[in-house]
């Protein structure tokens, strides 16, 4: 497990912590019934608030990527196949939404853009 926090990106740690956490269980990084580090470990190795790494484990379990047993501590959650394409579906709504963005600002028109995407995805199919 590796979690790099960055001073400067105006993000809190917790959501940090969750998006990098979140995105290694996605990607299979994490598998399934992986432990993670206690809340005060991880707070130790990163060097913040316990109160912090507390909220983005609360987070990342109420999201379901993992669980917490009292005395124990906490795993990876089984993710279904489903909530996985979900997940990574919603994550490609986001980089399209920014796709067009860009293609507008440069005046990309629809009929260019559709052609270009297409080409692109074709092109792996031969």
């Amino acid at each position: 497990m590796n979690i790099v926090l960055s001073h400067t990106s105006g993000e809190p740690f917790y959501l940090q912590i969750v998006e990098q956490l979140r995105r290694q269980i996605l990607t299979g990084v994490l598998l399934p019934g992986a432990g993670l580090p206690s809340i005060r470990q991880l707070a130790k190795d990163l060097q913040i608030s316990v109160i912090t790494t507390k909220r983005a484990y609360e987070e990342l379990e109420k999201e379901g990527f993992i669980d917490s047993k009292v005395g124990r501590g906490s795993f990876v959650a089984g993710v279904s196949a489903e909530a996985l394409r979900e997940e990574r579906v919603k994550r490609l709504e986001q980089d399209l939404l920014q796709l067009v963005e860009e293609a507008r600002a440069i005046r990309i028109s629809y009929p260019e853009l559709r052609d270009m995407l297409r080409l692109y995805y074709e092109e792996d199919e031969s």
